[in-house]
């Protein structure tokens, strides 16, 4: 194990909000002394597994504190799950069913080791303690806390505002979710901000039980590829974890400039020393693009082979590399967040690169018209455009796509 205070610098790199340090480094010299693991919990409620580099920063941050020796309790939200949790929604959570908790939680359990230690990491699922509770515990529970209390949440407080129904069973989530610490005896938790009121929720549980208060971990949410919103399956600006080497490696060079030391910080498990060296070159006036090649080259190899990261190279090199598309082309000003190829004929027969949506249409049918080095086909006209997306028309016509 590396000193506490070292293993701190690793562990606060790119966290939001941390509470409490204080308590942290107790713990951390407590654990190198005894040469004991700390143990991390996070809670993942088996709705949504396909999982992104958003999602992700949460596992990088845990998988680096494995590395220092931790270990990490996943806990499948299979009993929680048939609430589901309200955080951040207008209206009550549609119920899942077992077959679907069941089914998500596989899939979840699959890419969560894409990047965790499988072997530093317990799957738990918290109906083990959950189911067994009886009535008298459930008041125990429900005794911890206040409906004021509960509704500080900003979610019920505009429902109630709103006079949007809120179940009584909805308010038990985060008390659910906090008593799954109490079982695990966590010493850290992680979330993103967006889980805040629950993960402190535990941290005052375990008070109130009299164990020692796990540590709250908050780590910021990553934008997408459009810089701006949070990133997201929805509005196409994600970077999938399962997504092949080739277009990881692509996705990862479209990244704004602005926002490449959070993505070190954030997406990579690079140190922080190494971090303020890539920043003092940006600030040096190294191009934003090498520094992004490295950073794509980095993310790439975390969930791909060797091989497999060579290749996705070799692919970019030739498909977006210097030779194959002139410097300066004409940019194609994108207006919403899901156009299609079909939605840019306008702008293209505009622009004066095609005369027509038939040219453009006979054009496809003949191998001529190119998205980032792939031919078009007829079925490909509803293909979501993403900023920087290149297409070339023919042989010498080019367009960058951007918003």
């Amino acid at each position: 194990m590396l000193m506490p205070e070292e293993q701190m610098r690793i562990i606060l790199k790119g966290v939001h909000t941390l509470v409490n340090e204080e308590e942290l480094l107790l713990k951390l010299k407590k654990s190198f002394e005894k040469n004991e693991p700390l143990t991390i919990k996070l809670g993942l409620d088996p709705s949504a597994p396909d999982i992104h580099l958003g999602h992700a920063v949460v596992l990088r941050k845990i998988k680096q504190m494995q590395d220092l020796g931790h270990r990490a309790v996943i806990v499948i939200g299979d009993f929680t799950g048939k609430i589901g949790d309200p955080t951040g929604k207008s209206k009550g959570r549609v119920a899942l069913t077992d077959e679907q908790v069941k089914e998500n939680a596989k899939t979840y359990c699959e890419q969560i080791f894409k990047v965790l230690d499988k072997d530093k990491t317990e799957v738990r699922f918290n109906s083990e303690w959950l189911s067994k509770l009886n009535f008298e515990d459930v008041i125990r529970l429900a005794a911890t806390t206040t409906v004021a209390r509960i509704l500080e949440r900003d979610d019920f407080q505009k429902r109630y505002e709103n006079q949007v129904p809120i179940g009584i069973h909805e308010f038990f989530y985060p008390l659910m979710q906090a008593y799954d610490s109490i079982e695990l005896k966590a010493d850290i938790e992680l979330g993103g901000t967006d889980q805040t009121f629950n993960i402190l929720m535990g941290r005052t549980l375990q008070k109130t039980f009299n164990h020692e208060q796990q540590i709250a971990i908050f780590m910021p949410i990553l934008e997408g590829l459009d810089g701006v919103e949070k990133m997201s399956k929805s509005l196409g600006n994600y970077i999938g974890v399962s997504e092949t080497a080739e277009v990881m490696f692509k996705k990862v060079m479209e990244v704004p400039d602005k926002l490449i030391i959070k993505y070190f910080e954030l997406a990579t498990d690079e140190h922080p020393n190494e971090i303020e060296k890539i920043n003092a070159e940006l600030n040096g006036g190294t191009n934003p693009r090498d520094v992004k090649y490295r950073l794509a080259k980095i993310i790439t190899s975390l969930y791909h082979s060797p091989n497999d990261v060579e290749k996705a190279i070799e692919y970019y090199d030739v498909a977006f590399g210097k030779k194959a598309i002139p410097e300066d082309i004409p940019e194609l000003l994108l207006g919403g967040d899901k156009e299609t190829v079909a939605d840019i004929i306008p702008q293209l027969i505009q622009m004066k690169l095609i005369k027509s949506k038939s040219e453009f249409i006979r054009l496809i049918d003949q191998e001529g018209v190119q998205l980032n080095g792939e031919k078009l086909t007829s079925d490909d006209m509803e293909k979501i455009i993403i900023s920087s997306d290149v297409m070339r028309i023919g042989k010498k016509r080019f367009v960058k796509l951007v918003k």
